[in-house]
């Protein structure tokens, strides 16, 4: 397979949208902490309201466009509404950032 194979080409143009659309919807402060919170857990909405530290109505919107553009989902068990991040890439690329920008700093 030759890097000009035009199926190469256009599985790489997939890959490169929606890695943008998931760094876009990753790129507000608080969209990538309320997925610092969730990890590689399922939280009801309440808990990632406490442990984000903004209003349940804020935390929702933000919940909806991450819905929206595909990067976690959710589920009703009772009255809770539960969330999970949907892709496994979503957690290495998270990993990875959190390995850059929140070291902690022991440098002698």
């Amino acid at each position: 397979m030759s890097h000009s194979d035009p199926a190469l080409f256009e599985m790489r143009e997939e890959n490169i949208n929606k890695a943008s659309k998931a760094l876009k919807a990753m790129g507000h402060p608080l969209r990538l902490k309320i997925l610092c919170v969730i990890g590689e857990k399922e939280l009801p909405v309440m808990d990632i309201v406490r442990q984000v530290g903004t209003t349940q109505s804020n935390v929702s919107q933000h919940i909806d466009i991450l819905r929206e553009k595909e990067i976690i989902t959710s589920r009703r068990e009772g009255s809770r509404i539960l969330c999970k991040i949907r892709d496994h890439n979503i957690l290495k690329l998270m990993a990875v950032m959190q390995h850059t920008f929140c070291k902690t700093e022991n440098h002698t």
